[in-house]
């Protein structure tokens, strides 16, 4: 127990505790406080340079603070200069993008048109080629029908006879040749062309010695070389005299004519290498043409009946020019009897003309005479008109 004056205090009283608690609180406090303020005697020199520093750090805070804040507009100006240029680089990008899609898009059409157009003309090509397979299919089926043809000698013999009459209906006027002409001893002429004298008519016969030549064109040895050479030597020459004998008939034909080989090849082979074969031909007045040799040789024959046709007509004219001049003769003469009748004629209108006048001079002078006095005049004489007035 405490005894202060006339309060008693009790330790287990709850009030003391805590009232000596405050007080020991106070008390501490007090400590401190002289603590403090001994101990801020020796730190406020030692605070002096920290306050110093704490000074400058506070500058250096400012100075920061306004780079910061100069740094912020800096960085909005950075960040607004990006946006523009963000927004600029969109733009761009975006019409160049725009471009590039139109250009794309140009460029595909390009394609596809040209693709268009090239799978069109492909198409062409491919029907064009399938034309011309067509026409290999249909000329290697001609070219069988040919083989068969010139397989048989009476086939092979039309066969010469039509391109003959081909080449003759082309060089010739139609009026100048006969196909088929039978002669006068009964042959029978593949083709007549009726030239003026001289030389006469010409026979051309179309002859095809095929066998010989393509036993020639297949022999592999020397012996078949042989063999086939003197084929076709022995088959034209019976040709040349069979054309000799039927077709150059004196007075009748010409003094030569031609045979007609409707093969170039055989025509070159036969001059190339048989040319005793074409002499011989020459020695019987029988020459040996080609389709190509023969044009040109029909084309001479041409000019040769256009200048008989021009004789010919040279001579009509002359007789029609006399006949002409005898006209105009007549004529001369006839002008000039018409003229003196126009002059006859012209003399007559002024007589009658002459006759007029007189004959209307005579009446105005009747009309104007009296009748009534004229009646009683016993002793009036008529006055009678002379022929003429």
């Amino acid at each position: 127990m405490i005894q202060i004056g006339d309060t008693q205090l009790t330790l287990d009283d709850p009030f003391t505790l805590a009232l000596i608690g405050g007080a020991v609180l106070v008390l501490v406090f007090l400590i401190l406080l002289i603590l403090a303020v001994r101990s801020s005697g020796r730190t406020a020199s030692a605070l002096q340079p920290l306050s110093y520093q704490l000074g400058q750090v506070g500058t250096r805070v400012q100075s920061l603070s306004d780079g910061q804040e100069r740094l912020a507009g800096g960085l909005h100006h950075v960040s607004e200069a990006q946006a523009q240029s963000q927004t600029a680089m969109l733009q761009m990008m975006e019409k160049r993008l725009a471009e590039v899609q139109e250009t794309m898009n140009d460029n595909l059409h390009g394609s596809a048109r040209r693709t268009a157009q090239s799978l069109g003309e492909l198409q062409e090509r491919l029907q064009v080629i399938d034309k011309a397979q067509d026409n290999i299919t249909k000329l290697s089926g001609d070219v069988l029908s040919l083989q068969d043809i010139l397989s048989n000698k009476q086939t092979r013999g039309a066969f010469g006879e039509i391109q003959l009459t081909d080449i003759v209906s082309k060089a010739l006027p139609s009026d100048s040749y006969s196909l088929q002409a039978t002669l006068s001893n009964g042959k029978r002429a593949d083709c007549l062309i009726h030239l003026p004298n001289p030389p006469g008519p010409i026979v051309v016969d179309a002859k095809f010695p095929l066998e010989g030549y393509e036993a020639l064109r297949a022999a592999e040895t020397q012996d078949q070389l042989n063999r086939a050479a003197q084929q076709l030597r022995l088959s034209v020459r019976k040709h040349i005299r069979d054309i000799a004998e039927r077709y150059i008939l004196e007075g009748e034909t010409a003094d030569g004519a031609l045979m007609f080989l409707p093969s170039e090849a055989v025509y070159a082979e036969l001059h190339a290498n048989f040319a005793e074969v074409v002499r011989e031909g020459f020695n019987h007045r029988v020459w040996i043409v080609s389709p190509t040799t023969c044009m040109a040789t029909l084309h001479t024959m041409r000019a040769i009946l256009k200048d008989a046709r021009m004789r010919e007509q040279a001579g009509a004219i002359r007789r029609e020019l006399q006949l002409l001049h005898s006209d105009v003769e007549r004529l001369g003469t006839r002008v000039g009897n018409l003229d003196r009748h126009f002059g006859q004629a012209s003399k007559d209108i002024e007589e009658i003309k002459i006759s007029a006048d007189k004959a209307g001079k005579r009446a105005l002078r009747l009309d104007n005479f009296d009748f009534e006095e004229l009646a009683g005049e016993d002793d009036a004489t008529v006055v009678k008109l002379k022929p003429g007035e």
